[in-house]
């Protein structure tokens, strides 16, 4: 059974993390409701980094599950590694007559064992096949689960904080969003994004930020991009324009339709491309 939590812990942002007031909410009301956190928005808008910083607020340690598209839900309760136990029964290993030396331990089962209340990330859920989220509902509703091997059940001590991230790229069964307090992470606004980048170059110049943001905003709405620049993305950059002390006039000046050191924007050839042919279209009409 789980234990009974006297008064729920509270998010109020750490530092290193400009967590908007509906995303402090969010996380609050999941703490409050004891329901896993499914936060979605464009990749690299600090989904992954949030489990990261509510934990270190919290001060409770950080188990993270990051799916792929083989992962099976299973594998975050625990894997019996037969193949093993095979092989040391043919070598005449002793540990062959215990099974639990083959039970592997998944991330879950740590959390649901843990001395102390948790937070578990389960990262990029959409990457596995769409039975992977309803595979999962009965442990995180009872807080339990059965092992066959050793036949025995699994009980959580405390219930931890569950956060599961989401690119969107495919859509998730309803009786798991049901079970799920969901927030979106909008885009940072200008405003905000300056928080972020105080964060992270407190030192900055203002009048580089400045041009620096005009710039990548007005790449973010060039349109029919094929991918817009995220968040981390103008991190790198600005990091590269501080790191070679390039002055607000060249960010301003756009090369061919280019931002300087467009690569840490822009990933596919398709983008460089358009902004290309994009920029040459503008000065045609210039001309006329």
């Amino acid at each position: 059974m789980t234990s009974a939590v006297p008064e729920s812990p509270r998010f109020t942002g750490t530092d290193r993390y400009i967590a908007t007031e509906d995303l402090k909410l969010a996380v609050n009301a999941a703490l409050t409701l004891q329901r896993p956190l499914l936060i979605k928005g464009e990749p690299g808008t600090g989904k992954t980094m949030l489990a990261e910083e509510v934990a270190a607020a919290l001060n409770r340690p950080l188990l993270q599950w990051h799916i792929k598209s083989t992962t099976k839900a299973h594998q975050g309760l625990y894997e019996y590694d037969a193949v093993s136990r095979l092989r040391d029964s043919q070598l005449g290993e002793e540990k062959v007559r215990d099974i639990r030396n083959y039970i592997v331990k998944g991330q879950l089962w740590h959390a649901f064992e843990s001395p102390e209340p948790t937070v578990v990330l389960i990262d990029e859920i959409d990457k596995a096949d769409i039975e992977f989220p309803n595979d999962l509902l009965r442990e995180l509703d009872r807080m339990e689960f059965y092992v066959y091997e050793t036949r025995e059940t699994v009980q959580a001590k405390h219930r931890p904080l569950i956060i599961i991230t989401s690119n969107n790229e495919k859509d998730l069964p309803d009786a798991f969003l049901r079970r799920c307090f969901f927030h979106y992470i909008r885009f940072p606004d200008p405003d905000t994004m300056r928080d972020i980048v105080a964060v992270h170059y407190p030192n900055i110049k203002s009048d580089i930020l400045s041009a620096a943001l005009n710039t990548f905003f007005a790449l973010r709405d060039a349109p029919g991009l094929k991918k817009k620049p995220s968040t981390s993305e103008f991190l790198d950059w600005l990091g590269l324009l501080v790191a070679h002390d390039v002055k607000a006039d060249q960010i301003r000046a756009i090369d061919d339709g280019l931002p300087l050191m467009a690569g840490a924007l822009l990933k596919n050839e398709q983008d460089l491309t358009l902004l290309e042919r994009l920029a040459a279209m503008s000065r045609a009409g210039r001309r006329i």
